[in-house]
């Protein structure tokens, strides 16, 4: 239904208003980047991501207060792809939600940039190292991000020794003054959620979240930490018609901007099998030229012939050549 609305949007055939109406009655429940930029920040709802958070994390989380974030700048294109919020818990410790829903070929280099600028953007300089805040980064991705199976994806730092094989620890000391018993807790850690087409309804509450996080939807069953309070506070009934024109504008734009993703990588990949073929015969011509180059440079270094000079012969660089 949705995939055809879409591209009814884009080819003009339906009119915003309508579309609008029927987006709102397939839905009940404000997804949840929507969420994330506007309710959420509100502290009498803070219970929602409590529950999340506690949830995902496996400790109970309560969350002193919100933070300057990138997400809380309201840029229009932040809108379509990628939403965040930064909240500080009771142990002072930093949470980072990400929402993100076009892909990104770059996102892992993104996420240690993000962790790292929290390090440094939350310790004043004068500051002992033993202050920086652990942070915890969990981001949410509609998009095929690399390649595993499972659904939820938990990074953490720890130092092996090469030779042992055992795990570097704190002294007892070091566990008292920091509080943490292993060393992996005292840096950032990542959690990365594939919610993309998850529609298993269970009884595991991380998977009760997931559902949620996939469909907006939370059945009447949900007994994990915070869909509860979601489902009565997420509710688009109860928001005001200037909020709900709001989130049907929202709709509107992530509809159009997803078809023109979907439509321009589908073109893409049309014309790339038409430049792949005639590509891939020069490219093919040419890997086989330096594969016929780097075998005569390998008879002339045991030769014993210098590689400046090979260079000269083959067209390698004296880099290659010094590498066979």
């Amino acid at each position: 239904m949705i995939s055809l609305l879409k591209n009814l949007v884009v080819s003009g055939k339906m009119h915003n208003f309508a579309l609008n109406n029927i987006v709102m009655k397939e839905k009940t429940l404000i997804c949840f980047d929507w969420a994330l930029k506007r309710i959420l920040r509100d502290k009498a709802n803070f219970v929602v991501l409590e529950g999340f958070l506690s949830t995902l994390l496996n400790f109970d989380v309560k969350i002193h207060q919100l933070l300057e974030s990138e997400g809380n700048q309201d840029r229009r294109e932040s809108k379509y792809n990628r939403v965040d919020l930064l909240a500080e818990n009771s142990q002072g410790e930093l949470i980072l939600i990400e929402m993100q829903g076009e892909t990104e070929f770059a996102f892992y280099e993104r996420t240690l940039f993000v962790a790292s600028k929290l390090v440094t953007d939350y310790i004043n300089g004068g500051q002992n190292h033993e202050n920086v805040k652990k942070i915890y980064s969990v981001n949410i991705v509609y998009f095929d991000l690399g390649q595993g199976e499972d659904v939820v994806y938990h990074g953490k730092t720890e130092f092996r020794g090469i030779h042992s094989g055992d795990l570097l620890r704190l002294s007892p000391y070091q566990q008292q003054k920091f509080e943490v018993s292993d060393v992996y807790q005292l840096y950032p850690e990542y959690y990365i959620l594939k919610v993309n087409d998850f529609n298993q309804w269970s009884r595991v509450p991380l998977e009760q979240w997931l559902y949620f996080l996939s469909t907006s939807e939370i059945p009447d069953d949900a007994d994990a930490p915070g869909l509860k309070e979601a489902r009565e506070r997420l509710a688009i009934m109860k928001m005001s018609r200037e909020e709900q024109r709001a989130y049907e504008s929202y709709w509107m734009d992530r509809h159009i901007l997803e078809n023109t993703m979907a439509t321009a990588r589908g073109e893409g990949k049309l014309e790339g099998r038409a430049e792949g073929r005639a590509e891939g015969r020069a490219e093919g011509r040419a890997e086989g030229e330096r594969g016929k180059a780097l075998e005569s440079a390998r008879r002339m270094k045991s030769d014993g012939m210098s590689a400046e000079l090979i260079s000269k012969y083959t067209g390698l660089t004296v880099e290659d050549i010094a590498q066979l």
